[in-house]
């Protein structure tokens, strides 16, 4: 088989290609021949030093593919054996092969291309935790989505819409089109201006109910700030931790530094709360997630849950995807073919 691993701490030259031996199931395992794999923001911090739950180097990294089963282990049922699937992978799903865990692979729906089935576990998943289960969002609130020509961004447009709330999304002018034909109601420009004075005004001051956030550091507590009372604030990422351009220790020291101090106290006259959401340590919950995924599944077939392809990289220029992504060129989800 052939993966894509991660040689050293660096730029995208540290992404390599090799080749080994294919894996073999075991007990309650499948083997997927990869057809297409999801490229999430955590490897490309996890290439550059800077994603704490990354494996040793060199390592392969990649959260999600969709393919074809091809070898099943014991235990596992024989007609598992060529269906399409889609999976969540611990890792390893840069891969054009990969073992997985029977309860973390699902049925690809037939209206889904792979690289449009590739594009839902991390984000769609991700999304349904911080707006559903955590967030608790209900009709007619209101929420801001930072980064919302993302992967996750386009997913929180696509569950916001089914449960009827207001969108605000923080984007770069040129996505604003895009954003608004996907359904968001207030795109905002990030780059150009401050957004929270925007979003005051669009909100007459009050703020809005519910804040996606995948920022970090200081933006958290402008975040915070623009929440209206009874307002959450799930944080799910620290992007900036890759634009300082420091070293490791340095770029940690620094969003260290600018982290907020939620004092619980605060937290209660204020009437806001904040959450955190890292779908990367939910493996021990796959009776949680089984669930969430059928209930976005059923989306699929009822047309409210609507994954986006951007653009597809063959796994031999992943460096050139990662650099894509880096530019902020996306919307919605990068994805890398065999």
């Amino acid at each position: 088989m052939r993966q894509i691993y991660i040689t050293g701490h660096g730029g995208p030259e540290k992404l390599q290609l090799r080749e080994s031996a294919d894996p073999q199931p075991q007990a309650g395992e499948v083997r997927i021949r990869v057809r297409a794999s999801g490229i999430n923001f955590a490897d490309i911090l996890a290439r550059k030093g800077l994603y704490p739950d990354a494996p040793k180097l060199p390592c392969v990294v990649g959260y999600e593919v969709s393919g074809v089963v091809d070898a099943a282990g014991p235990g596992v049922a024989e007609d598992w054996q060529g269906r399409e699937v889609f999976a969540l992978t611990r890792f390893g799903g840069y891969s054009d092969t990969v073992v997985v865990p029977l309860p973390q692979v699902f049925n690809k729906p037939a209206a889904l291309t792979h690289e449009q089935a590739a594009a839902i576990p991390v984000n769609y998943l991700t999304a349904w935790q911080l707006m559903v289960v955590v967030g608790s969002l209900s009709k007619d609130e209101s929420v801001l989505i930072h980064n919302a020509g993302s992967g996750v961004g386009l997913a929180a447009i696509d569950l916001g819409r089914h449960i009827g709330a207001k969108l605000y999304g923080t984007a770069s002018t040129s996505k604003h089109d895009f954003l608004r034909e996907r359904g968001l109601h207030y795109p905002i420009d990030y780059r150009g201006a401050d957004w929270s004075p925007e979003l005051d005004r669009l909100t007459e001051g009050r703020g809005v109910e519910l804040i996606l956030d995948p920022l970090g550091g200081a933006h958290w507590k402008k975040s915070y700030k623009a929440l209206r009372h009874t307002g959450r604030l799930g944080m799910f990422g620290i992007s900036t931790a890759s634009e300082s351009g420091l070293i490791r220790p340095l770029a940690f020291l620094k969003l260290a530094l600018s982290l907020p101090l939620f004092n619980p106290v605060g937290l209660m006259n204020d009437n806001r709360s904040v959450f955190g959401v890292n779908l990367g340590h939910m493996w021990h919950e796959n009776g949680k997630i089984r669930p969430w995924m059928e209930t976005l599944l059923r989306g699929v077939a009822e047309g409210w849950v609507r994954p986006h392809v951007d653009k597809t990289f063959p796994l031999a220029q992943v460096g050139e995807a990662h650099s894509y992504i880096e530019a902020r060129k996306n919307i919605g989800k990068v994805v890398l073919v065999p």
